[in-house]
């Protein structure tokens, strides 16, 4: 503390007329000094509103629907890591390393952290698993669709394919072998995933490294004799299906519907290149953006393969134990989807399959049946097929415990039905509009008449039929895709409209408003996507391309089928809060982890005698108590008199209570005693600041309702340090530190505390005015309302605000010196007029009129030159 006892010399007592050459350069050297601990204190100010914003944005992200990936959860992490590091470094210094224990806390939390953030190791396991060895305790080993087929297999009494599993430690190896990992997770974490054009190219990029880098030897030669053993056991002519089997699909909440590669009749001598365009398919546009949209890291989805025989299909298609859409609103029904030949072209939504409804009685009751193919083509499934596969079904969910998505192959040599995959069934959100589902039962039993029924007059329909297999409406532009390449022209909220409901449209879905496509059912993949995403969604809707090209501005509604002219939105009964498909994700988990280490504020008073630093417990703690003590380092000290002779007292007519320091360049000349004038003042954002203070007279404090004065009364006697006339350490601590072109304010007014700090000098990308603000005397509630009022101003005049709890931190960076010095005087009339203002925020109608008297106030202050300086 000697600088404090320096400085007291220096600013209290009279000076010569004429000084003596070594008391001027004490006084210079002490400036000096001086202007490194304020230089220390900005950078400490700075960093911890970097660190407030990080835990700002991590609770955004973690409540919002927004996705974000690992690459965001590292960089937050080290955002706020890196900010409090400073603070920490910082207040030693200007403490002379009083808090040395600090860093000990500091890197307890920075070493749990890192911990957080490394990839689990793999564990190492067979390469080759056959079906017969394989249940749902090897999910980790093999993924769930192998899992669930090898559990269908031993315990289930169904029919499945012969085959084996390629498992996850083959993936594993593959990379080590080729040092693919680190060079894939680089490029990951170094792409912007919500641009699509960067997608796009980082695909091809990562595809490409995987299909040309060769095969282990030992892995080629485990699945040559896989494939060789199931030859024989088969005889000539056998032919393989090469199914994606990635780990965390189907088990993290989500379906990874159509978005990892299938290949079907491969010759078994292809079967290791095969493998790898699997594998590379991990990296396609569609998977990836899937599982970033998912919160799903790379490393938490490594890629297994299940080889299995084809199946000579008669028929084929996917049931749903229960009807997903009608199950929503407590329909109970079975749901088939057939198509003759094998099931792709169902899930993948090429074709417009044949539909089967049963009840869900024992045994099932054909309710509705309605056939895709024109008059005199032969069904798919007979009745009693249909009968049989529904029985299937019931006998999947109820060995499951739950609904189950059943894709299924007729066999043309025996009649029997073929179980190629049993998963979990992800229903329609209940909370979606339920008028649609009944609009859709009586479309599929009275034909399509019902859709313009019970309209609002003055609608103009644009397109109608088909059938909804995602419940809701949506509004927005009309975006016709015909390419792959118009994905990269789709507009946010555009309902995009397709020929075929193909996988490969599924990146859109998170920006869309609406889904339509001409062709496709309720069991493609891109259906259950789109009910993942609660997106309403019709397919099989005819001409639809053709029909709503240069649509612009429209509506679906997907009850009725139907495309409406312009926006609707009488059509939308409720609102739908926008799904965050990142709850429950292994990224959203991370960084739910991690924020318990950052955000929690258990710090509280200052002083408690828990206000130390072996009790801070988080990154937040750490900025707390960082802020409390380099403040009272600066600001403070122990006798109550000392406050006053730090600086010169401010005179402006009166003296007021303002401390002035100078650190070179604010005062026009060199002042003596301990007074210092306004006139003398040549800090050019101090004096903007003053203009902005004394601009507007103050009215004084709003007359409080009996409750808001209530209030004010209740939080001054549980806090008696509140009270303005209270003598406490809280009391006029309003002091300056100024330079020509800078400055900084510490102060109280009221009930409520602020930090005004502005720098505006020749550099623009330097210049930078931010605004603390926190406090008052009423409850809770009004004060957060007044918070949330200061941002919505602050924000009208180029200010970035951010508001938490009752504290507004707003910054403007970037601008000319003059646009600096402007807005510097805008935080100058609100200082002053925001005061006590928390006592009628609950007055709706007294809150607007105050805030519309501000804003007039502002703009007018916006459009007046500025005082006190040329530019």
């Amino acid at each position: 503390m000697a600088l404090l006892k320096y400085l007291r010399h220096w600013l209290g007592r009279e000076q010569p007329s004429e000084p003596d050459p070594a008391v001027l350069a004490r006084e210079e050297e002490l400036k000096a000094r001086l202007r490194e601990r304020c230089a220390r204190f900005r950078r400490l100010l700075s960093a911890n509103k970097r660190a407030l914003e990080a835990m700002s944005e991590v609770e955004d992200r973690l409540t919002g629907a927004r996705p974000f990936g690992m690459d965001y959860v590292h960089a937050v992490s080290t955002r706020a890591v890196t900010a409090v590091f400073q603070m920490v470094r910082d207040l030693n210094a200007l403490s002379d390393n009083a808090y040395a224990a600090l860093q000990d806390s500091f890197d307890r939390i920075r070493s749990e952290m890192e911990s957080m953030l490394e990839e689990m190791p793999h564990q190492d396991g067979p390469l080759i698993l056959h079906l017969d060895q394989i249940s749902l305790s090897d999910l980790t080993l093999v993924g769930g669709k192998m899992a669930n087929l090898g559990e269908v297999a031993a315990n289930a009494g169904l029919t499945v394919p012969d085959g084996f599993a390629v498992t996850v430690s083959a993936y594993y190896r593959f990379m080590e072998y080729n040092g693919l990992q680190s060079e894939l997770n680089r490029r990951i974490q170094a792409t912007d995933m919500q641009s699509l054009d960067e997608v796009f190219s980082l695909a091809a990029a990562l595809q490409k490294s995987v299909l040309t880098a060769p095969l282990p030897p030992e892995l080629e030669k485990s699945i040559t004799e896989a494939v060789d053993a199931m030859r024989a056991k088969a005889g000539p002519g056998l032919k393989l299906a090469l199914r994606s089997s990635a780990v965390g699909e189907d088990s993290l909440g989500v379906t990874f519907a159509g978005q990892y590669r299938s290949e079907l009749n491969v010759p078994p001598e292809e079967a290791c290149e095969v493998w790898k365009e699997i594998i590379a398919s991990k990296y396609a546009v569609t998977a990836m953006s899937y599982r970033y949209q998912h919160g799903i890291p790379d490393d938490a989805a490594p890629m297994c393969v299940g080889v299995l025989a084809m199946v000579p299909a008669a028929a084929g298609g996917v049931a749903y134990s229960r009807d997903p859409v009608a199950a929503s609103r407590g329909r109970e029904q079975i749901l088939l989807n057939a198509v003759p030949g094998l099931p792709q072209a169902v899930v993948d939504g090429v074709v417009t399959p044949d539909v089967y409804i049963f009840s869900r009685k024992v045994p099932p009751e054909l309710i509705h049946k309605r056939l895709a193919g024109p008059e005199g083509t032969p069904p798919s499934l007979t009745d009693k097929q249909a009968a049989d596969l529904a029985k299937v079904a019931i006998a999947l969910e109820a060995y499951y415990t739950e609904p189950q998505d059943v894709e299924w192959a007729l066999d043309a040599e025996d009649g029997r039905i073929v179980v190629l995959q049993s998963r979990p069934l992800r229903e329609a959100n209940s909370a979606t509009e339920q008028s649609t589902v009944e609009h859709q039962v009586a479309g599929e039993e009275a034909g399509e008449a019902f859709v313009l029924a019970d309209l609002p007059a003055g609608l103009k329909v644009l397109a109608a039929g088909g059938v909804a297999v995602s419940p809701g409406v949506g509004m927005g532009p009309v975006f016709v895709a015909r390419k792959e390449a118009d994905m990269l022209s789709f507009p946010q909220d555009g309902i995009l409209v397709v020929e075929r409901a193909l996988p490969r449209w599924a990146p859109l879905l998170s920006r869309a408003s609406g889904l339509v496509s001409e062709t496709g059912g309720m069991a493609g993949h891109l259906a259950s996507v789109a009910r993942e995403y609660q997106l309403p969604a019709v397919f099989s809707l005819p001409d639809a391309c053709l029909l709503l090209h240069g649509a612009g501005e429209a509506t679906l509604d997907a009850g009725r089928c139907a495309v409406f002219a312009d926006r609707q939105p009488q059509l939308a009964s409720t609102a739908v809060e926008p799904t965050n498909l990142m709850a429950g994700s292994p990224v959203h988990q991370r960084l739910q982890a991690l924020s318990q280490l950052m955000v929690p504020l258990n710090l509280l008073d200052p002083d408690a005698p828990e206000f130390t630093p072996a009790h801070c417990r988080t990154l937040h703690d750490i900025t707390r108590f960082c802020h409390e003590k380099s403040v009272r380092l600066m600001f403070e000290e122990e006798d109550a008199d000392v406050s006053r002779r730090m600086g010169k007292q401010l005179r402006a007519g009166a003296k007021l209570q303002y401390w002035i320091v100078d650190m070179g360049g604010g005062f026009k000349h060199r002042v003596t005693g301990p007074i210092v004038d306004i006139d003398v003042i040549a800090s050019a954002p101090m004096l903007a600041l003053w203009d902005g203070m004394v601009a507007v007279p103050w009215a004084g404090p709003p007359a409080a309702s009996a409750s808001g004065f209530m209030t004010i009364m209740l939080e001054s006697t549980m806090k008696p340090e509140l009270e303005s006339t209270a003598p406490n350490s809280m009391a006029n601590k309003n002091f300056f530190i100024i330079s020509d072109n800078y400055m900084i304010l510490q102060a109280r007014y009221g009930y409520h505390f602020c930090t005004v700090e502005s720098l505006a000098g020749e550099q623009s990308h330097e210049n930078f005015v931010n605004f603390q603000f926190k406090g008052g005397a009423a409850d809770r509630q009004r004060r957060r309302l007044r918070a949330r009022m200061v941002a919505d101003l602050l924000e009208q005049h180029g200010f970035r605000a951010d508001v938490k709890d009752d504290s507004v931190f707003a910054v403007a960076e970037g601008y000319s010196a003059t646009e600096i010095l402007m807005k510097t005087r805008l935080l100058g009339y609100l200082l002053i007029h925001t005061r006590q203002v928390d006592m009628i925020m609950l007055e709706t109608d007294r809150a607007t009129a105050l805030k519309n008297k501000m804003l007039v106030d502002m703009e007018s202050l916006s459009t007046r030159p500025l005082l006190g300086r040329s530019l």
